[in-house]
């Protein structure tokens, strides 16, 4: 009851009281994260290795990037699962998908360590080292990766610490890692003369403590605890992290190609320029760094919106969801405008931060500062309206809107400048791409807004529970074509029990306060793209409410429940009888032909589709293999008959009570 009360706050209590108490605690967790990628940095560049030391740093940073790519989709992705683990009072499954992230995520830590030494110089290489910068690269480069295994864990575990209920435990131990590495960096880089080693050793053993720190949470956590069967590679669980945690995934992944071909057209261009290689290297790496905290404090601000924008979408209650977004635009374009002013009327004081450099060093980072992120404001709005696209259940308007500005237009643009302007081309392709950027996020946004409206029109169908008896609760899965569903219908008109299918979204709407049209989104019967919208915060909301739904029809007395993997939902019930309806292809090609008048391929493609949806959404929800003989009471074919089927799913329930 709590969690309805709560969700229905979101609805109700002001929306700048709801975005401070969610963005605030979001804002410093990223701005700590920020932290590690930066300190090094300035020591380094206050050190007698100057610019040459940033530019090996900066060279080990999409490397670093790579390696959290694989921990956050393993972590985020066992977070989400969690999260509808949580919903669902699924303690099983939870832990495994944990179990497994961790495992898996360890795996492939000592692939990359491997990888890593194997192919060290060419990946430094490749990422812009020169042959003035190789040995520093080379000395930061061993000693991260020697650590990388205990990084991409403490990244991995964190995200799961954070759903399991405890984000400031989570924030207080990145939090300690980032301390411990500002501590350290002075007196190793300085006071034991250590050079970018130092700096090195300060990062890894923050990394250390961190994932300690991780590890001591984990014996006692709240909702899941962890076995030596948690770490068996369980595939039907796993494969449902990976869906919940490739957007993540992607979305690093981008930074990393970003990084690449900007890294490689600075090396190029710059070594036909005054600059060198050593000096755009060093300058890119400091402004992305410095322009990281910008972004997150925007990336906060609309993270903490997400629950407010989540709830209301589903609400359908417009004013609330535009209310919340010009909220969130207002703050991210007063961040966009003052990191602007600051960095084209003061880049110098930004650059000596990271130390005094030499007069060409100053006078590429001044033109950095001001060219490349001479559009800041509209890459933050495009960052926001991504997330927010995320928020109200559209992760391809989401994927779309940032991937768009920068793989569709920056690369191809960073690619193609320089050979007219020079360097001077690869910053300008950033202001380029963000004005596109923006262009296309603005018709998306518009388009959405516009459509939204149209939605609220639709009337809502008012259904109450169904007075029963104390009995048997039937619940029916299917495949498309099956006739289930009228088989569903005969059974409870012949055991005289109530029948729910379609009844359950507007009971779903009335409990939650969500929309019926949004909830049938989550339906795989009535939407195609269901298992994006399972992946997406809004969701969440509808299958908490769902699962109590289904639990109070069961309270109810006996009935007979189609689909929404019931018969997992209600696995706890005493009288639950499963049924898992099936029949041979051709049969149900003519089935779906006689009833939607398909051609003979529409049908067979249409029950494809149909049944792997079923599944996806089914898999996801219990962790269970649809349609597997081991998780039904009575597996029937409905090719002897409708009729028939009835009845000997009637003799099964009479005989079964004997």
């Amino acid at each position: 009851m709590e969690k309805e009360e709560n969700n229905k706050f979101l609805g109700e209590e002001k929306i700048s009281k709801l975005l401070l108490k969610f963005s605030i605690p979001c804002i410093l967790s990223l701005l700590i994260s920020s932290l590690y990628n930066i300190v090094d940095q300035i020591f380094i560049g206050h050190s007698e290795l100057g610019y040459l030391g940033n530019a090996a740093t900066g060279v080990v940073y999409p490397i670093t990037i790579i390696a959290v790519a694989f921990a956050w989709c393993f972590g985020d992705g066992a977070a989400a699962y969690l999260s509808l683990c949580q919903g669902r009072g699924d303690t099983k499954n939870a832990h495994q998908a944990i179990g497994n992230s961790i495992f898996i995520t360890f795996i492939i830590s000592i692939i990359f360590l491997i990888l890593g030494f194997v192919f060290k110089d060419s990946l430094l290489y490749l990422f812009g080292a020169s042959e003035k910068s190789i040995e520093y690269a080379r000395a930061y480069y061993v000693i991260i990766l020697a650590f990388i295994p205990i990084y991409m864990l403490g990244n991995s575990m964190n995200a799961v610490i954070r759903a399991d209920g405890s984000p400031t435990f989570s924030m207080i131990s990145t939090l300690v890692g980032a301390v411990i590495n500002i501590i350290l960096d002075p007196i190793f880089i300085f006071g034991l003369h250590l050079g970018i080693e130092g700096a090195a050793y300060a990062t890894v053993i923050g990394q250390v403590a961190t994932l300690l720190l991780s590890i001591y949470y984990y014996t006692k956590t709240k909702t899941f605890r962890l076995s030596k069967k948690s770490f068996h590679l369980y595939f039907p669980v796993f494969k449902n992290v990976i869906k919940l945690g490739i957007s993540t995934f992607i979305t690093q992944m981008s930074i990393v190609v970003i990084s690449l071909v900007c890294n490689m057209m600075l090396f190029k261009y710059g070594s036909e320029s005054d600059y060198g290689t050593d000096i755009p290297i060093a300058v890119i790496g400091i402004v992305m760094k410095v322009f990281s905290i910008v972004i997150n404090l925007v990336v906060g601000i609309i993270l903490g919106a997400q629950p407010i924008l989540g709830y209301n979408y589903g609400a359908k209650n417009l004013k609330r969801v535009k209310e919340t977004f010009k909220k969130v635009v207002i703050a991210t374009i007063i961040i966009g405008v003052v990191s602007t002013f600051v960095f084209e009327f003061f880049p110098e004081v930004i650059i000596q931060i990271f130390g005094s450099q030499d007069v060409l060093y100053m006078e590429f980072a001044v033109k950095t500062f001001r060219i490349f992120l001479f559009f800041v404001t509209f890459t933050c709005l495009i960052k926001m309206c991504s997330i927010f696209f995320q928020a109200v259940g559209e992760p391809i308007k989401s994927a779309f809107v940032s991937l768009s500005r920068d793989l569709l237009f920056f690369v191809p643009l960073v690619f193609i400048l320089p050979i007219f302007m020079g360097i001077d081309g690869v910053l300008i392709a950033a202001p380029v791409a963000d004005l596109l950027g923006i262009i296309v996020t603005i018709f998306l946004v518009s388009h959405f807004f516009k459509n939204l409206k149209e939605s609220v029109k639709v009337k809502e169908e008012v259904v109450t529970l169904k007075d029963s008896k104390k009995g048997v609760i039937i619940s029916i899965s299917r495949t498309h074509g099956s006739q289930g569903k009228e088989i569903g219908k005969l059974v409870s008109k012949k055991l005289n029990i109530p029948f729910y299918d379609k009844e359950v979204t507007a009971l779903v709407a009335k409990e939650s306060g969500l929309d019926q049209e949004f909830i049938k989104k989550m339906d795989p019967s009535e939407d195609e793209t269901s298992q994006m919208y399972l992946t997406t915060s809004p969701a969440k909301y509808a299958i908490e409410a769902q699962e109590k739904v289904l639990k109070w029809i069961a309270k109810k007395g006996s009935c007979v429940l189609v689909g929404r993997a019931s018969d997992y939902v209600l696995k706890d019930s005493k009288n639950l009888v499963r049924i898992f309806i099936y029949a041979p292809m051709d049969y149900r090609i003519k089935k779906v032909m006689e009833m939607y008048h398909d051609t003979k391929s529409e049908a067979k493609k249409n029950i494809q589709e149909s049944d792997k949806n079923r599944s996806n959404y089914y898999e996801l929800i219990s962790g269970q293999k649809w349609g597997e003989a081991i998780h039904y009471d009575l597996c029937i074919d409905s090719s002897i008959g409708k009729e028939k089927t009835v009845d000997v799913i009637c003799d099964y329930i009479k005989n079964r009570n004997k």
